[in-house]
């Protein structure tokens, strides 16, 4: 079972107030890089992986979506994401993602955000993925970027003027833990290879990698930003089941 840090009070309040947790999509940096990816939703059959407070659900089914599922670990998501859903479009219902199982061929449309770097078993994942999408559906999601989760510590050194994460044992993929709004988050760290590899190998066809960076307007509007042109934060990825 993957580790269910989002009910842990300590880290969900810190997750409340992030951004992303209070203005929803348009609180997302990778937004709109993200929706740039996406098929039109109108008529699809849609589960979300990781479902949060459902801010894509509600979109998705603002989009015409026929219908979506979200899925998430966390009683505390899944509540309030219900709170504030009110679409009959939308259910939502409390699953693991390490142990999931959904019906082959059900669904158009699989999406997920920030959710499978706490997924222990991504390749039993994204056969899954595959079995429940129909011939020509596709699948968009985004992680923290390896390079990103690879550093033992957030701690950053100025060299030469310029912030600099240390990058630890990249190469050597597994469980790593971290303190982020609490202390003790476990996360599963797997190289950019061993992802793409994984998505190979369950019968997806690759369509587009993006290693996020700010876009110039979002460095003007938020120069701290600069730091992340140091080491990709995000990735991106679109496929599709042939």
């Amino acid at each position: 079972m993957a580790q269910n840090i989002y009910d842990d009070p300590a880290f969900f309040e810190g997750y409340s107030g992030l951004p992303r947790s209070v203005h929803g999509l348009a609180g997302a940096a990778e937004w709109k890089s993200v929706r740039a990816l996406l098929p039109p939703l109108a008529g699809r059959r849609i589960v979300d992986l990781g479902c949060g407070f459902g801010w894509f659900a509600r979109y998705a089914a603002e989009e015409g979506a026929a219908s979506v599922l979200g899925l998430d670990l966390s009683e505390n998501m899944i509540a309030r994401a219900k709170a504030e859903t009110a679409s009959p479009a939308v259910r939502y219902e409390i699953a693991d993602l390490d142990t999931l199982d959904l019906p082959q061929g059900a669904f158009d449309l699989a999406y997920s955000s920030l959710a499978f770097h706490y997924i222990a078993d991504f390749d039993r994942l994204v056969r899954t993925v595959h079995a429940a999408l129909t011939p020509g559906a596709s699948f968009v999601f985004t992680i923290e970027h390896p390079i990103y989760m690879a550093p033992s510590q957030p701690d950053w050194a100025e060299v030469g003027g310029r912030q600099v994460w240390p990058l630890d044992d990249y190469l050597v993929e597994g469980r790593r833990t971290t303190d982020w709004l609490a202390k003790g988050v476990v996360k599963h760290h797997r190289t950019l290879g061993t992802t793409l590899n994984a998505l190979v190998a369950a019968g997806f066809v690759i369509r587009h990698v993006e290693e996020w960076r700010p876009s110039e307007q979002q460095l003007a509007e938020h120069p701290q930003w600069r730091a992340e042109l140091n080491r990709p934060m995000f990735l991106l990825i679109a496929c599709a089941r042939p």
